[in-house]
């Protein structure tokens, strides 16, 4: 069964558009693996610059994904541009309508 995720991107200091650009090739890069379903990808931001994303791994994949590379070399891009971040953390998320800006 695909696994939905929900992802919050803290960007570093000066590294907001660095963040975005990589936040939009993202499902691109891990689709050209086979790794996500054909389910588009929402990235949205919240009121303090996080980045949020909600994409879908194809099933299993989160699991191979961690034994390749070129995912490797993906998620050392992100740890250059941000840190990851609980959503629960967001103040949006204690709304019963979390209202983000789209990216």
């Amino acid at each position: 069964m695909p696994d939905l995720v929900i992802v919050a991107y803290r960007p570093l200091p000066g590294c907001e558009a660095a963040l975005a650009r990589l936040a939009r090739d993202h499902h691109p890069r891990l689709a050209a693996l086979g790794l996500v379903t054909d389910r588009a990808p929402v990235l949205m931001r919240a009121a303090d610059g996080t980045l949020v994303e909600v994409f879908e791994w194809k099933d299993g994949a989160t699991e191979r994904a961690h034994g390749m590379p070129e995912v490797q070399a993906l998620w050392a891009d992100y740890a250059e541009v941000c840190t990851y971040r609980p959503i629960a953390e967001l103040d949006e998320a204690t709304s019963l309508f979390a209202t983000f800006a789209p990216l």
